[in-house]
């Protein structure tokens, strides 16, 4: 089946940040604050109106000095937060606490029809636990979660990847996102995008966050589950492919690959035409 890759959000003149939506990012915690704040910017820098970032007090702080835009709350604010969010983006640097697992479960239930995009620690809880996803969620595994939401071998996943990604995607009722060098895009219908952009240079801590928060900003703009979702993977690999030719393949760090996204987008937008 041949898939077009969508065109990006229409912004519109006649607008606030209302109208490109509001994500919650559930993420970070005491000793892992960077994922916070790598895929709050990244979803800003995608377009989203705005991101209202919801963890531990240390994660918070690190926001506040990294970036200004983010909007920080406590935990224990979610379930006022969620009523007015278009989006929710959950796991990124979450840990596997029990704290960060009755976060994670009683903030899904939360989240109902909301587009849910689910990473990191948030993969590796629900391969823990009996957990009820929502509607239109995408998950975001490496070969080794999904390793173990699939309850089976590295080895099996790495050499049958289409084949766990479409699995991963019927088993949970989602949209999968299987990362490697040419990541899969995998519908709960059948329907599989071999990703063509990207490079080693993404192979860095805090990449995964960054991808996570492009994803978000995409369906904070009111894009469908599926296209956001490889709309999201080509950009971030573009992004990555940019950098790369300024910095190196060796040099790029996740938080590079952010600054890189706007010129990944105006590309994007040249090639559309």
């Amino acid at each position: 089946m041949v898939y077009n890759l969508p065109k990006l959000p229409v912004r519109e003149e006649n607008s606030n940040k209302g109208t490109f939506g509001k994500i919650l990012n559930v993420s970070g915690s005491e000793y892992m604050t960077g994922a916070a704040c790598l895929s709050s910017v990244a979803a800003l820098r995608t377009g989203a109106g705005y991101v209202e970032l919801a963890s531990h007090e240390n994660a918070l702080k690190a926001a506040a000095c990294l970036s200004p835009e983010i909007v920080l709350a406590p935990t224990d604010k979610i379930p006022e937060i969620i009523k007015s969010s278009t989006v929710l983006l959950i796991g990124c640097g979450l840990s596997t606490t029990a704290n960060a697992v009755r976060i994670f479960t009683d903030t899904l239930e939360l989240a109902g029809k909301i587009p849910t995009v689910i990473d990191a620690d948030g993969l590796n809880i629900l391969s823990q636990n009996e957990i009820k996803l929502p509607e239109n969620v995408i998950l975001t595994p490496h070969p080794k979660e999904a390793s173990r939401l699939l309850h089976c071998s590295l080895d099996d996943v790495l050499r049958n990847m289409e084949e766990c990604a479409e699995k991963i995607s019927k088993k949970y009722n989602c949209i999968t996102v299987l990362k490697s060098h040419k990541t899969l895009t995998a519908s709960q219908y059948g329907t599989v995008y071999r990703n063509n952009t990207g490079n080693s240079a993404l192979a860095k801590a805090g990449s995964g966050d960054v991808l996570a928060g492009i994803i978000a900003g995409l369906l904070a703009q009111h894009m469908n589950t599926f296209d956001a979702a490889v709309l999201g993977v080509y950009l971030h690999g573009l992004a990555g492919d940019l950098a790369k030719n300024d910095l190196t393949a060796y040099g790029v760090l996740a938080s590079d690959t952010i600054r890189y996204i706007p010129y990944a987008i105006k590309k994007y937008l040249m090639q559309d035409n």
